[in-house]
């Protein structure tokens, strides 16, 4: 059997915690900023989890599972 390969997006855009829960960035928050509030910009800054209905997909995408 080969090697499954890992998905060069995914391993840019998602990273795994301590713990095993997968850590990803905000959307919205790379152009078009003019419009978009301090408060709106300020909270797509912090860090959030992956959903736990994705969980799964994700871990297909990073050859984990």
């Amino acid at each position: 059997m080969p090697k499954i390969k890992t998905n060069s997006g995914a391993k840019k855009r998602f990273a795994l915690t301590g713990s095993g829960k997968i850590k990803r960035k905000h959307a919205f928050k790379s152009h078009i900023l003019t419009k978009k509030t301090k408060k709106q910009k300020r909270n797509l800054t912090h860090s959030g989890l992956v959903a736990g209905v994705d969980v799964a997909n994700v871990k297909a995408l990073l050859g984990m599972k």
